[in-house]
């Protein structure tokens, strides 16, 4: 009952949406040190109750042992008798109220109290299941060893504690709950191993059987399913479905298949996300980048952009990374400090702004417009929390957006608030586009701003492994470099989309991502960029003063 009051409390501090930004991962690291200490004072407040229990205890047993001396006559002496009705009535009852008096949830009470008023949060149940799903995100991603990563590894190296067969069987449930049953097998059947080897068994076997069973079901093979099944019933033989289950399977089969070797297991992936470009995507967050093509291969460079009378003094070194359609990497134009301030203002909102539109308020978990209604609503598929703040909150963030007009020439008039974003457990976007196609009519209608023409990203924090942002058809990949910013158009020079630029956030798979990025939009831009000449004119460089004018 203690253990159920416990956990009740407790539920009710969690809040969901943990996942989705490690900055409140983060600010959750002493929380288990909280709870230590908490378990620790609950202990030491039962001892002094069971102290006097047990004094209690020792007390009836040695009048207890007096009576019994004594023998029946004990009870003939009137003083006696109303002695042991005493212990047996009021006496008892302080025992009672002793027994009773468990002080857990009164204690959990004031420790819930302190903590709503702390900045600690705690999981929820979504955070877990979001948790186990950026395992296997990764594990996809970056075709990592089911067995290896349930054993900490990555890539080789050792970087985490092994998971124990319960944490494994969490992980492969999970995978059930999405109906995922490609990674439900091979995670309960690495739970299944883990277990021969615990003393006691983290996991019941029956709880991993009926899963790995059903999950070799849903993949065709229904001997093997069968087989386990009749595992299932021979050691629980009071599971509530088991031998329904057994039942169920044989009529399946029919009697055909029933004798002779079992079919090997063949696990098949089955994609439920409509991307189908995922294969492609998937390779560049790994780093499996096609040769450039051979035209561009010695068109690529650096230069010095110095077309702006600030940028003669000090001028912003700009790399090429691809024609057709272009896209530069700014380096260096964002400083430590200013990414520090930045983080610092856009940190509170993260964890406390409720979701509104990017006109200047603040949203809490990521968000993308609604084709349909032009709203903002929740992103499954976005895995990050994001913040916007306003030019004038503090100096710092105007001073970057004047920058960004002068290393994009764009003017920054019409431009959408900047937006911070920090990614959660294996953050990630999926491929998407910035700007908003024909048929989403609604989209940026309230901004009356036009289409976004250009996005800037800046990198504000460099991840050990992962994150890079990709263009899945042109088979380029960049990986976050701190203090750059990727800068590409999203229109063409006549104001139609340019669907090339679709691109992706690949998970962060070891450290922290945290970007800011700038959607610059049409109006304002008529004379900083006017269509071209010719249909299908398009740039070769950024600023009017570029020494590779006549290149590609």
């Amino acid at each position: 009952m203690r253990a159920v009051v416990l956990v009740c409390l407790l539920a009710g501090l969690a809040h969901a949406d943990l996942f989705t930004a490690i900055a409140d991962l983060q600010h959750m690291l002493g929380a288990e040190k909280d709870v230590t200490s908490v378990i620790d004072q609950y202990i030491a407040a039962e001892r002094d109750r069971l102290d006097d229990l047990r004094r209690y205890a020792h007390e009836y047993v040695h009048r207890n042992a007096h009576a019994e001396a004594v023998g029946p006559e004990f009870v003939t002496n009137p003083i006696n008798a109303y002695l042991l009705i005493k212990r047996l009535t009021s006496e008892w009852k302080k025992v009672e109220n002793i027994m009773l008096n468990n002080k857990a949830t009164t204690f959990l009470k004031n420790i819930t109290d302190n903590r709503v008023k702390s900045e600690v949060k705690f999981p929820g149940e979504e955070d877990l299941s979001g948790a186990a799903i950026a395992l296997l995100r990764l594990q996809d991603t970056y075709k990592l060893d089911t067995l290896d990563l349930s054993n900490g590894i990555i890539g080789g190296e050792k970087v985490s504690n092994k998971l124990s067969g319960h944490d494994t069987f969490e992980v492969g449930r999970a995978a059930y709950n999405q109906k995922d049953y490609y990674h439900c097998l091979m995670w309960m059947q690495v739970a299944l191993n883990k277990i021969e080897n615990e003393s006691p068994a983290t996991v019941e076997e029956s709880e991993i059987l009926e899963y790995l069973a059903y999950s070799l079901y849903q993949q065709g093979n229904v001997r093997r399913a069968l087989s386990l099944t009749k595992r299932l019933a021979k050691i629980a033989p009071n599971h509530p479905r088991a031998k329904g289950n057994v039942k169920w399977y044989e009529d399946m089969l029919q009697g055909k298949d029933m004798v002779g070797d079992l079919p090997p297991i063949v696990n098949k992936r089955v994609e439920f996300d409509g991307i189908v470009e995922r294969d492609a995507y998937e390779a560049l967050c790994r780093g499996e980048i096609p040769p450039v093509e051979k035209k561009w291969k010695n068109k690529l460079r650096c230069y010095l952009k110095r077309d702006k009378p600030f940028l003669k003094i000090a001028p912003i070194k700009v790399e090429i990374l691809r024609f057709d359609p272009l896209a530069v990497l700014f380096k260096n134009v964002i400083s430590d400090s200013e990414i520090k301030v930045i983080k610092e203002l856009a940190s509170p909102k993260l964890e406390r702004a409720t979701v509104k539109a990017p006109d200047g308020t603040l949203l809490k978990r990521a968000t993308v417009q609604n084709s349909k209604t032009g709203e903002l609503e929740h992103a499954t598929y976005r895995i990050s929390k994001s913040a916007w703040l306003k030019g004038d909150l503090h100096p710092v963030i105007e001073r970057v957006n004047r920058r960004i007009e002068d290393f994009t020439g764009l003017y920054q008039g019409t431009s959408e608030e900047l937006q911070v974003a920090n990614y959660g457990l294996g953050g990630h976007y999926d491929p998407h586009f910035d700007f908003a196609r024909k048929e989403e009519k609604n989209a940026f209608k309230t901004l009356n701003t036009g289409n976004r023409i250009a996005t800037v990203l800046f990198y504000m924090s460099q991840p050990e492994r992962g994150g890079a942002t990709v263009f899945n058809h042109l088979g380029t990949a960049v990986f976050p470099s701190k203090n750059d910013a990727l800068f590409w158009y999203n229109l063409r020079r006549d104001g139609e989309g340019d669907l090339r630029t679709r691109h992706a956030a690949c998970p962060v798979l070891l450290g922290v991502k945290w970007v800011s990025n700038k959607w610059i939009h049409e109006r304002g831009q008529e004379f900083t960029r006017p269509c071209g000449l010719e249909e299908g004119v398009q740039e070769n460089f950024i600023g009017d003063l570029s020494p590779y004018v006549n290149d590609p």
